[in-house]
Protein backbone atom coordinates (compact mmCIF):
# COMPACT_ATOMS: atom_id res chain seq x y z
CA UNK A 1 0.00 0.00 0.00
CA UNK A 2 1.05 3.71 -0.19
CA UNK A 3 2.41 5.20 2.44
CA UNK A 4 1.95 9.17 3.99
CA UNK A 5 5.13 10.89 4.76
CA UNK A 6 5.58 10.71 8.54
CA UNK A 7 3.45 13.73 10.28
CA UNK A 8 6.41 15.28 12.67
CA UNK A 9 7.31 19.03 11.79
CA UNK A 10 4.99 20.44 9.95
CA UNK A 11 3.02 23.64 9.51
CA UNK A 12 0.05 24.46 11.39
CA UNK A 13 -3.23 23.52 8.76
CA UNK A 14 -4.73 27.13 8.98
CA UNK A 15 -1.23 28.77 8.33
CA UNK A 16 -1.04 26.70 5.15
CA UNK A 17 -4.64 27.27 4.12
CA UNK A 18 -4.56 31.37 4.64
CA UNK A 19 -1.85 31.89 2.78
CA UNK A 20 -2.02 28.92 0.31
CA UNK A 21 -5.71 30.70 0.08
CA UNK A 22 -4.37 33.94 -0.70
CA UNK A 23 -1.75 32.95 -2.89
CA UNK A 24 -4.07 31.11 -5.67
CA UNK A 25 -6.75 34.03 -4.87
CA UNK A 26 -4.14 36.41 -6.68
CA UNK A 27 -2.48 33.97 -9.41
CA UNK A 28 -6.13 32.39 -9.96
CA UNK A 29 -7.76 36.16 -10.07
CA UNK A 30 -5.47 38.04 -12.20
CA UNK A 31 -5.73 35.19 -15.21
CA UNK A 32 -9.38 34.78 -15.30
CA UNK A 33 -9.92 38.40 -16.53
CA UNK A 34 -7.32 38.05 -19.43
CA UNK A 35 -10.56 37.83 -21.91
CA UNK A 36 -11.76 40.84 -21.20
CA UNK A 37 -8.37 42.50 -23.04
CA UNK A 38 -9.19 40.64 -25.99
CA UNK A 39 -10.98 43.57 -28.07
CA UNK A 40 -8.74 46.49 -26.66
CA UNK A 41 -5.08 44.84 -27.22
CA UNK A 42 -6.76 43.44 -31.09
CA UNK A 43 -8.26 46.58 -32.14
CA UNK A 44 -5.33 49.00 -30.78
CA UNK A 45 -2.28 46.42 -32.34
CA UNK A 46 -4.65 45.78 -35.78
CA UNK A 47 -4.46 41.93 -34.60
CA UNK A 48 -6.63 38.84 -35.29
CA UNK A 49 -8.69 37.41 -32.66
CA UNK A 50 -6.37 34.35 -33.45
CA UNK A 51 -3.29 35.69 -32.46
CA UNK A 52 -4.74 37.23 -28.75
CA UNK A 53 -5.97 33.26 -29.08
CA UNK A 54 -2.44 31.89 -29.89
CA UNK A 55 -0.68 33.57 -27.40
CA UNK A 56 -2.88 32.60 -24.53
CA UNK A 57 -3.56 28.94 -25.58
CA UNK A 58 0.47 29.19 -25.80
CA UNK A 59 -0.03 29.90 -21.76
CA UNK A 60 -2.04 27.27 -21.04
CA UNK A 61 0.55 25.06 -23.15
CA UNK A 62 2.93 26.42 -21.26
CA UNK A 63 1.91 26.43 -17.84
CA UNK A 64 1.18 22.74 -18.14
CA UNK A 65 4.46 21.64 -19.32
CA UNK A 66 6.26 23.85 -16.99
CA UNK A 67 3.90 22.44 -13.99
CA UNK A 68 5.47 18.97 -13.73
CA UNK A 69 9.09 20.31 -13.30
CA UNK A 70 7.87 23.12 -11.27
CA UNK A 71 6.34 20.65 -8.98
CA UNK A 72 9.14 18.31 -9.04
CA UNK A 73 11.04 21.03 -7.91
CA UNK A 74 8.74 21.80 -4.95
CA UNK A 75 8.57 18.19 -4.00
CA UNK A 76 12.42 18.65 -3.61
CA UNK A 77 13.26 21.64 -2.20
CA UNK A 78 10.12 23.16 -0.89
CA UNK A 79 7.27 25.00 -2.82
CA UNK A 80 8.67 28.91 -0.85
CA UNK A 81 11.71 28.89 -3.45
CA UNK A 82 9.39 27.92 -6.52
CA UNK A 83 6.49 30.45 -5.51
CA UNK A 84 9.16 33.09 -5.30
CA UNK A 85 10.28 32.73 -8.61
CA UNK A 86 6.94 32.37 -10.26
CA UNK A 87 5.72 35.69 -8.55
CA UNK A 88 8.41 37.61 -10.38
CA UNK A 89 8.19 35.68 -13.29
CA UNK A 90 4.58 36.44 -13.21
CA UNK A 91 5.41 40.05 -12.73
CA UNK A 92 7.71 40.17 -15.66
CA UNK A 93 5.44 38.73 -17.89
CA UNK A 94 2.24 41.00 -17.74
CA UNK A 95 4.82 44.03 -17.47
CA UNK A 96 6.26 42.75 -21.30
CA UNK A 97 2.71 41.79 -22.31
CA UNK A 98 2.06 45.44 -21.97
CA UNK A 99 5.19 46.34 -23.59
CA UNK A 100 5.03 43.75 -26.99
CA UNK A 101 3.84 45.50 -30.63
CA UNK A 102 4.39 42.48 -32.04
CA UNK A 103 2.46 38.63 -32.15
CA UNK A 104 5.51 37.06 -31.59
CA UNK A 105 6.74 39.53 -28.33
CA UNK A 106 3.06 38.82 -27.44
CA UNK A 107 3.34 35.26 -27.17
CA UNK A 108 6.18 35.29 -26.02
CA UNK A 109 5.05 37.65 -22.93
CA UNK A 110 1.37 36.69 -22.28
CA UNK A 111 2.26 33.01 -23.78
CA UNK A 112 5.50 31.47 -22.47
CA UNK A 113 6.73 33.62 -19.17
CA UNK A 114 2.84 34.07 -18.07
CA UNK A 115 2.14 30.51 -18.38
CA UNK A 116 5.61 29.86 -16.76
CA UNK A 117 4.34 31.42 -13.72
CA UNK A 118 1.29 29.98 -13.12
CA UNK A 119 2.76 26.79 -12.88
CA UNK A 120 4.68 27.88 -9.96
CA UNK A 121 2.07 30.19 -8.49
CA UNK A 122 -1.16 27.94 -8.52
CA UNK A 123 -2.44 24.71 -7.81
CA UNK A 124 -0.17 21.72 -8.07
CA UNK A 125 2.39 24.01 -5.89
CA UNK A 126 -0.19 24.83 -2.79
CA UNK A 127 -1.54 21.65 -3.09
CA UNK A 128 2.07 19.54 -2.55
CA UNK A 129 1.92 21.72 0.47
CA UNK A 130 -1.94 20.92 2.05
CA UNK A 131 -0.84 17.09 0.89
CA UNK A 132 1.80 16.87 2.84
CA UNK A 133 0.98 19.19 6.13
CA UNK A 134 -3.20 18.54 6.41
CA UNK A 135 -4.25 14.91 7.38
CA UNK A 136 -5.31 12.27 5.11
CA UNK A 137 -8.92 12.74 6.71
CA UNK A 138 -9.58 16.75 6.29
CA UNK A 139 -7.35 16.66 2.70
CA UNK A 140 -9.88 16.82 0.46
CA UNK A 141 -11.74 19.38 2.09
CA UNK A 142 -8.57 21.53 2.69
CA UNK A 143 -7.93 21.78 -1.11
CA UNK A 144 -11.79 22.64 -1.33
CA UNK A 145 -10.68 25.83 0.56
CA UNK A 146 -7.72 26.43 -1.67
CA UNK A 147 -9.82 26.12 -4.72
CA UNK A 148 -12.72 28.54 -3.22
CA UNK A 149 -9.82 31.21 -2.45
CA UNK A 150 -9.19 31.02 -5.91
CA UNK A 151 -12.54 31.15 -7.21
CA UNK A 152 -12.77 33.73 -5.13
CA UNK A 153 -10.00 35.44 -6.61
CA UNK A 154 -11.92 35.44 -10.02
CA UNK A 155 -14.80 36.84 -8.89
CA UNK A 156 -12.95 39.86 -7.02
CA UNK A 157 -10.26 40.36 -9.57
CA UNK A 158 -12.78 40.48 -13.18
CA UNK A 159 -14.64 43.46 -12.38
CA UNK A 160 -11.32 45.13 -10.57
CA UNK A 161 -9.51 44.58 -14.14
CA UNK A 162 -12.28 45.46 -16.00
CA UNK A 163 -12.53 48.96 -14.26
CA UNK A 164 -8.67 49.14 -14.54
CA UNK A 165 -9.00 49.05 -18.43
CA UNK A 166 -11.63 51.52 -18.48
CA UNK A 167 -10.03 53.85 -16.02
CA UNK A 168 -5.99 53.47 -16.85
CA UNK A 169 -6.34 51.60 -20.42
CA UNK A 170 -5.10 48.22 -21.03
CA UNK A 171 -1.53 49.00 -20.54
CA UNK A 172 -1.35 50.77 -17.38
CA UNK A 173 -4.26 47.89 -16.26
CA UNK A 174 -1.27 45.28 -16.92
CA UNK A 175 1.13 47.01 -14.83
CA UNK A 176 -0.86 47.64 -11.85
CA UNK A 177 -1.71 44.17 -12.17
CA UNK A 178 2.41 43.34 -12.44
CA UNK A 179 2.83 44.78 -9.18
CA UNK A 180 0.36 42.97 -7.40
CA UNK A 181 1.69 39.62 -8.75
CA UNK A 182 4.70 40.34 -6.66
CA UNK A 183 2.60 39.93 -3.21
CA UNK A 184 2.67 36.49 -3.82
CA UNK A 185 6.47 36.23 -3.01
CA UNK A 186 5.91 37.77 0.86
CA UNK A 187 2.82 35.31 0.88
CA UNK A 188 5.20 32.22 -0.12
CA UNK A 189 7.25 32.58 3.46
CA UNK A 190 3.92 31.29 5.22
CA UNK A 191 3.78 28.08 2.93
CA UNK A 192 8.00 27.19 3.58
CA UNK A 193 8.15 24.27 5.17
CA UNK A 194 10.67 22.85 7.57
CA UNK A 195 13.62 20.82 5.68
CA UNK A 196 12.67 17.22 6.68
CA UNK A 197 8.39 17.99 5.35
CA UNK A 198 9.41 19.33 2.34
CA UNK A 199 11.88 16.88 1.01
CA UNK A 200 10.51 13.75 3.14
CA UNK A 201 12.05 10.71 3.75
CA UNK A 202 12.89 9.19 0.34
CA UNK A 203 10.51 6.03 0.23
CA UNK A 204 10.56 5.88 -3.67
CA UNK A 205 12.74 7.47 -6.25
CA UNK A 206 11.49 10.14 -9.14
CA UNK A 207 11.74 7.86 -11.31
CA UNK A 208 9.97 4.68 -10.03
CA UNK A 209 6.86 7.61 -9.26
CA UNK A 210 6.69 8.66 -12.63
CA UNK A 211 6.76 4.47 -14.05
CA UNK A 212 3.91 3.84 -11.22
CA UNK A 213 1.62 6.38 -12.06
CA UNK A 214 1.71 6.44 -16.19
CA UNK A 215 1.68 2.41 -15.71
CA UNK A 216 -1.66 2.89 -13.34
CA UNK A 217 -4.96 3.08 -15.69
CA UNK A 218 -6.76 5.40 -12.86
CA UNK A 219 -4.19 7.69 -13.71
CA UNK A 220 -4.15 8.06 -17.49
CA UNK A 221 -8.41 8.45 -16.88
CA UNK A 222 -7.78 11.24 -14.57
CA UNK A 223 -5.46 12.56 -17.38
CA UNK A 224 -8.57 12.31 -20.12
CA UNK A 225 -10.94 13.81 -18.03
CA UNK A 226 -8.88 16.83 -16.77
CA UNK A 227 -8.14 17.68 -20.74
CA UNK A 228 -11.59 18.06 -21.20
CA UNK A 229 -11.90 20.34 -18.29
CA UNK A 230 -8.97 22.91 -19.36
CA UNK A 231 -10.96 22.56 -23.35
CA UNK A 232 -14.74 23.69 -21.66
CA UNK A 233 -13.41 26.45 -19.01
CA UNK A 234 -10.39 28.11 -21.19
CA UNK A 235 -12.60 28.44 -23.89
CA UNK A 236 -15.51 29.97 -22.37
CA UNK A 237 -13.04 32.20 -19.91
CA UNK A 238 -11.66 33.61 -22.65
CA UNK A 239 -14.03 33.19 -25.48
CA UNK A 240 -17.33 34.29 -23.58
CA UNK A 241 -16.76 37.99 -23.83
CA UNK A 242 -16.18 38.46 -27.34
CA UNK A 243 -19.49 35.32 -28.15
CA UNK A 244 -21.76 37.55 -25.95
CA UNK A 245 -20.66 40.78 -27.84
CA UNK A 246 -21.45 39.55 -31.03
CA UNK A 247 -24.87 38.72 -30.11
CA UNK A 248 -25.26 42.43 -29.43
CA UNK A 249 -24.83 42.65 -25.46
CA UNK A 250 -22.69 45.16 -23.89
CA UNK A 251 -19.13 44.44 -22.14
CA UNK A 252 -20.84 45.18 -18.84
CA UNK A 253 -22.61 41.58 -19.22
CA UNK A 254 -19.38 39.68 -20.05
CA UNK A 255 -17.98 41.26 -17.12
CA UNK A 256 -20.74 39.96 -14.84
CA UNK A 257 -20.81 36.60 -16.46
CA UNK A 258 -17.14 36.15 -15.57
CA UNK A 259 -17.73 37.48 -11.76
CA UNK A 260 -20.59 34.95 -11.71
CA UNK A 261 -18.63 32.18 -13.04
CA UNK A 262 -15.96 33.39 -10.12
CA UNK A 263 -18.76 33.87 -7.19
CA UNK A 264 -20.22 30.57 -7.46
CA UNK A 265 -17.45 28.56 -8.08
CA UNK A 266 -16.34 29.43 -4.48
CA UNK A 267 -19.53 27.19 -3.65
CA UNK A 268 -19.21 24.96 -6.52
CA UNK A 269 -15.20 24.03 -5.26
CA UNK A 270 -16.02 24.17 -1.59
CA UNK A 271 -18.74 21.61 -1.74
CA UNK A 272 -17.15 19.24 -3.95
CA UNK A 273 -13.86 19.22 -1.31
CA UNK A 274 -16.40 18.53 1.48
CA UNK A 275 -18.15 15.99 -0.72
CA UNK A 276 -14.93 14.16 -1.43
CA UNK A 277 -14.57 13.36 1.85
CA UNK A 278 -18.01 11.40 1.72
CA UNK A 279 -18.49 10.23 -1.52
CA UNK A 280 -16.34 8.40 -4.65
CA UNK A 281 -14.45 11.02 -5.64
CA UNK A 282 -15.37 9.45 -9.46
CA UNK A 283 -18.57 9.97 -9.21
CA UNK A 284 -18.10 13.20 -8.26
CA UNK A 285 -15.97 14.52 -11.42
CA UNK A 286 -18.21 12.64 -13.64
CA UNK A 287 -21.66 14.49 -12.33
CA UNK A 288 -19.75 17.50 -12.74
CA UNK A 289 -18.47 16.89 -16.49
CA UNK A 290 -22.09 15.67 -17.62
CA UNK A 291 -24.02 18.59 -16.28
CA UNK A 292 -21.46 21.07 -17.43
CA UNK A 293 -22.49 19.37 -21.34
CA UNK A 294 -25.99 19.61 -20.31
CA UNK A 295 -26.14 23.53 -19.39
CA UNK A 296 -24.05 24.28 -22.77
CA UNK A 297 -26.89 22.59 -24.62
CA UNK A 298 -29.33 24.68 -22.45
CA UNK A 299 -27.37 27.78 -22.80
CA UNK A 300 -27.41 27.69 -26.70
CA UNK A 301 -31.11 26.69 -27.65
CA UNK A 302 -32.36 29.34 -24.87
CA UNK A 303 -32.69 32.98 -25.85
CA UNK A 304 -29.93 34.54 -25.34
CA UNK A 305 -30.67 37.47 -22.93
CA UNK A 306 -28.48 38.84 -19.77
CA UNK A 307 -30.30 36.93 -17.74
CA UNK A 308 -29.89 33.50 -19.52
CA UNK A 309 -26.20 34.39 -19.33
CA UNK A 310 -26.27 35.03 -15.61
CA UNK A 311 -27.77 31.51 -14.95
CA UNK A 312 -25.33 29.78 -17.45
CA UNK A 313 -22.73 32.00 -15.85
CA UNK A 314 -23.47 30.74 -12.47
CA UNK A 315 -24.44 27.21 -13.11
CA UNK A 316 -21.00 26.66 -14.39
CA UNK A 317 -19.56 28.56 -11.93
CA UNK A 318 -20.63 25.41 -9.57
CA UNK A 319 -18.84 23.42 -11.68
CA UNK A 320 -16.11 25.75 -13.01
CA UNK A 321 -13.18 24.16 -10.75
CA UNK A 322 -14.69 21.66 -9.18
CA UNK A 323 -12.96 19.13 -10.63
CA UNK A 324 -9.97 19.91 -8.78
CA UNK A 325 -10.26 19.29 -5.41
CA UNK A 326 -11.65 15.83 -6.27
CA UNK A 327 -9.18 14.93 -8.96
CA UNK A 328 -5.67 15.85 -6.49
CA UNK A 329 -7.05 13.90 -3.78
CA UNK A 330 -7.56 11.19 -6.11
CA UNK A 331 -3.91 11.38 -6.49
CA UNK A 332 -2.88 11.33 -2.83
CA UNK A 333 -5.14 9.02 -2.21
CA UNK A 334 -3.83 6.07 -4.43
CA UNK A 335 -0.19 7.20 -4.97
CA UNK A 336 0.68 8.91 -1.29
CA UNK A 337 2.06 12.59 -1.03
CA UNK A 338 5.36 12.50 -1.78
CA UNK A 339 5.47 13.32 -5.07
CA UNK A 340 1.72 15.29 -4.75
CA UNK A 341 2.91 18.56 -6.66
CA UNK A 342 4.82 16.17 -9.55
CA UNK A 343 1.94 13.90 -10.38
CA UNK A 344 -0.90 16.80 -10.08
CA UNK A 345 1.32 18.92 -12.54
CA UNK A 346 1.34 15.62 -14.94
CA UNK A 347 -2.11 15.71 -14.59
CA UNK A 348 -2.30 19.19 -15.06
CA UNK A 349 -0.46 19.21 -18.47
CA UNK A 350 -3.40 17.31 -19.88
CA UNK A 351 -5.62 20.13 -18.79
CA UNK A 352 -3.65 22.61 -20.38
CA UNK A 353 -3.44 20.53 -23.81
CA UNK A 354 -6.81 20.84 -23.32
CA UNK A 355 -6.91 24.25 -22.57
CA UNK A 356 -4.63 25.00 -25.56
CA UNK A 357 -6.89 23.50 -28.00
CA UNK A 358 -10.01 25.66 -26.34
CA UNK A 359 -8.28 28.79 -26.74
CA UNK A 360 -6.89 28.53 -30.11
CA UNK A 361 -9.87 26.10 -32.01
CA UNK A 362 -12.24 28.97 -30.57
CA UNK A 363 -9.95 31.60 -31.94
CA UNK A 364 -9.20 29.38 -35.14
CA UNK A 365 -12.55 28.62 -35.99
CA UNK A 366 -14.08 31.71 -35.08
CA UNK A 367 -11.90 32.95 -38.13
CA UNK A 368 -12.64 30.38 -40.06
CA UNK A 369 -16.88 30.26 -40.02
CA UNK A 370 -17.77 33.76 -38.19
CA UNK A 371 -18.96 32.04 -35.20
CA UNK A 372 -18.25 29.51 -32.57
CA UNK A 373 -21.20 27.27 -33.03
CA UNK A 374 -18.46 24.47 -33.73
CA UNK A 375 -16.48 24.84 -30.67
CA UNK A 376 -19.51 24.81 -28.58
CA UNK A 377 -20.11 21.51 -29.81
CA UNK A 378 -17.22 19.65 -29.11
CA UNK A 379 -17.49 21.22 -25.55
CA UNK A 380 -20.48 19.14 -25.51
CA UNK A 381 -19.39 16.18 -27.16
CA UNK A 382 -16.28 16.08 -24.61
CA UNK A 383 -18.36 16.20 -21.33
CA UNK A 384 -19.62 13.55 -22.30
CA UNK A 385 -16.64 11.58 -22.93
CA UNK A 386 -14.92 12.47 -19.61
CA UNK A 387 -18.18 11.58 -17.63
CA UNK A 388 -17.74 8.28 -18.66
CA UNK A 389 -14.13 8.57 -18.54
CA UNK A 390 -13.80 8.97 -14.78
CA UNK A 391 -16.23 5.74 -14.15
CA UNK A 392 -13.36 2.94 -14.12
CA UNK A 393 -11.17 5.14 -12.10
CA UNK A 394 -9.97 3.30 -8.61
CA UNK A 395 -9.34 5.52 -5.71
CA UNK A 396 -8.04 2.88 -3.24
CA UNK A 397 -4.36 3.46 -2.41
CA UNK A 398 -2.02 1.72 -4.88
CA UNK A 399 -0.80 -1.86 -4.24
CA UNK A 400 2.95 -2.20 -3.99
CA UNK A 401 5.34 -5.07 -4.14
CA UNK A 402 6.94 -5.93 -0.95
CA UNK A 403 10.40 -5.75 -2.57
CA UNK A 404 9.32 -2.60 -4.76
CA UNK A 405 8.73 -0.72 -0.81
CA UNK A 406 12.05 -2.12 0.68
CA UNK A 407 13.69 -0.74 -2.64
CA UNK A 408 12.22 2.04 -2.30
CA UNK A 409 12.70 2.45 1.25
Amino acid sequence: MSKELPRAEVLSMTQVLLCGAAIVTLSMGIRHGFGLWLQPVTMDRGWTRETFAFALAVQNLAWGLAGPFAGALADRFGAFRVLVAGSLLYALGLVLMALATSGLAFTGSAGLLLGMAQAGTTYAVVYGVIGRNVAPDKRSWAMGVAAAAGSFGQFLMVPVENWLIGGLGWQSALFVLGCLALAIAPLAWGLKEPRRAAAGASQQSLGAALREAFGYPSFRWLMAGYFVCGFQVVFIGVHMPSYLKDHGLTPDVATTALALIGLFNVFGTYAAGTLGQRLPKKYILSAIYLLRSIAIVIFLAAPLTPWSVYVFSAVMGVLWLSTVPPTNAVIAQIFGVQYLSMLGGFVFLSHQVGSFLGVWLGGKLYDATGNYDVVWWIAVALGVFAALANLPVRERAIERAPQARVAAA
